[in-house]
């Protein structure tokens, strides 16, 4: 692996990004500086920590910004139900990217526990 971009966490993540903010469209105008804001720099937080990690070349510094990455996509997680809590969305449109989501956190905790053990072991 020479880059980060060839990471799938990171390509999953990317399209988390387009499609939060297509989920988001539609939010409430008074909402774009509470949840529309919120959940769109959450996601993008994802890819962009993953990035910032691996080029830090540091195995120990990678699995900070993995970590980061992930409380990320736990805050994602929790903003697509809130946006079925206040109406914004219905559950039929969020399922997609939850199960997105879930799969980037599942990505997220194995690269950790991986990254983990490389530091132990050095």
């Amino acid at each position: 692996m020479t880059d980060h971009k060839d990471l799938i966490v990171w390509q999953k993540s990317r399209k988390l990004v387009r499609t939060i903010y297509t989920l988001s469209r539609n939010f409430p105008r008074e909402e774009i500086f509470g949840l529309t804001n919120q959940i769109r720099r959450a996601a993008i937080s994802i890819p962009s920590n993953i990035a910032e990690g691996y080029n830090r070349h540091s195995d120990k510094e990678f699995t900070h910004f993995l970590k980061i990455a992930k409380g990320s996509a736990g805050e994602v997680d929790t903003q697509l139900i809130l946006s079925v809590d206040l109406e914004y969305l219905q559950e039929s449109e969020i399922q997609e990217a939850l199960a997105l989501n879930q799969e980037i956190l599942r990505m997220l905790g194995t690269l950790i526990i991986n990254s983990e053990r490389k530091c132990k072991s050095q």
